[in-house]
């Protein structure tokens, strides 16, 4: 069953249920007020009798008859009754004649309460009474509900009405209610098929009026599609560029291994020079699989585990261990000790990404500052090489993206150092930044949180 017609259903069958509880609810009060009201005025009315009938047997010249007659309800019945089960005299209206055959019977107690007889409502109260011969007995009135039942079955009639009435604007505004919920659906679903069918990103179109649920579900599946669309793009891209990347150095080992084929084996020399291409060539492919493995990952698989770091200790042991590998100038400033909340892998591999990007493109000493920085802990690598353009400084994190190609090519690299640099400072929480001025220098600047300052 589609969503509509399960809306239609469930609405529909809810407000009838609902209206008839309300409405029977409602008969059930009135009907219970009615009949009580006619109960409690007929024990009235048999008390007055009561009243009356002691007056007349204390009187003379009155029989019993009159009496009765005299006190007899409309549409009703008055009756004296003996201990033993019998009637002495009986009142009835000509009109209720049937109510002589409900039977006799003394009660010793008062009695009042509603009966049914030949399907008819009747209010029927049992007095107990002392006769002028000091006998115990019954006046027992029998009263016609009939008028109330009529009533009440015209209040049955008239609910019903109502409720049938009722529910033909219940069908008509629940189907306005599922076709306004399932409206931005069916839109939802034919633009999915039609991005399926075409291939192209499309968008929902959105009513400025509204802001409710229905609006902030197609809001938000706008949003998606156009994050599916960048991410597709940059995925082209990087597909793109990094079969680029790839094609050179495949050329080149393939070059060198048919140079090998025909003449490596008569040129000794010649048979050195392609080994050492192709093992150079086959080091550049497997660092830049590496760096595209890396960055494939999601923010999720980084296993990230965050702990208390000493920054300025971890920065010198970095530092240490780059200056061994390639005898190159590095000084510290540190201008206080800052313990920062980071994961000390994963800062150690940033450092390094950031030193080597300062070491390949400039000749002069390399500064690391490790410092406080409105109430950050931050480490700082400044080099004095070439810099970057201002306009080129929002592109260089982009993957592949390098400023001087020709250069970046001698020093060996891919364009992909930055790119991997922000996606782990994004997954600690760090902020990564570059400040550059052509002619001057760099810097990159690491901001961590700090959890403690000694």
């Amino acid at each position: 069953m589609k969503l509509r017609s399960r809306i239609n259903l469930y609405t529909i069958v809810m407000f009838i249920v609902l209206l008839v509880l309300v409405n029977g609810a409602i008969y059930f009060t009135f009907s219970r007020m009615m009949l009580d009201s006619d109960l409690e005025r007929a024990g009235a009315e048999a008390a007055k009798a009561v009243n009356g009938l002691n007056e007349a047997e204390r009187a003379t010249g009155i029989s019993v008859d009159a009496y009765l007659r005299a006190y007899m309800p409309v549409n009703g019945m008055l009756r004296l009754i003996n201990i033993d089960g019998t009637s002495d005299a009986t009142s009835t209206d000509p009109i209720q004649q049937h109510l002589r055959k409900i039977p006799i019977q003394f009660y010793e107690k008062e009695i009042k309460k509603l009966i049914e007889f030949e399907g008819r409502h009747h209010a029927f109260v049992s007095i107990p009474i002392i006769r002028s011969s000091g006998e115990i007995g019954n006046l027992q009135m029998t009263e016609s509900l009939e008028t109330t039942d009529h009533n009440l079955r015209i209040l049955r009639i008239v609910l019903v009405a109502v409720t049938l009435l009722a529910s033909i604007p219940v069908i008509l505004s629940s189907r306005l209610l599922s076709n306004f919920i399932t409206k931005p659906i069916s839109s939802m679903i034919r633009t999915m098929v039609d991005i399926r069918k075409s291939g192209e990103y499309k968008r929902l179109p959105l009513p400025k009026q509204s802001k409710d649920e229905l609006y902030q579900m197609g809001e938000t599946f706008n949003k998606m599609i156009d994050q599916l669309e960048r991410n597709y793009e940059k995925q082209e891209q990087f597909v793109s560029n990094a079969s680029h990347e790839l094609k050179t150095p495949l050329t080149v080992i393939e070059s060198y291994a048919s140079l090998l084929k025909r003449r490596g084996m008569t040129q000794p020399e010649l048979f050195q020079e392609s080994v050492d291409a192709i093992h150079s060539e086959a080091i550049r492919m497997r660092e830049l699989t590496e760096q595209l493995l890396l960055l494939a990952r999601n923010e999720e698989q980084w296993k990230v585990e965050m702990t208390t770091v000493d920054a300025g200790k971890l920065a010198q042991e970095v530092i240490r261990s780059f200056q061994a590998a390639f005898q190159r100038e590095i000084s510290v400033q540190l201008e206080e000790n800052i313990i920062v909340y980071a994961d000390e892998q994963k800062l150690k591999q940033l450092l390094y990404i950031l030193i080597e990007n300062a070491y390949k493109y400039s000749e002069a000493p390399i500064i690391v500052h490790v410092r406080k920085a409105e109430n950050q802990g931050m480490i700082g690598i400044i080099d004095q090489g070439v810099g970057i353009p201002a306009e080129e400084l929002p592109k260089v994190f982009d993957r592949f993206y390098r400023v001087d190609k020709a250069r970046t090519r001698k020093t060996g690299g891919f364009g992909l150092g930055l790119s991997l640099a922000s996606e782990i400072a994004e997954a600690m929480g760090a902020k990564l930044s570059l400040e550059s001025k052509v002619g001057q220098g760099t810097t990159a600047k690491i901001l961590l949180d700090i959890t403690n300052t000694h």
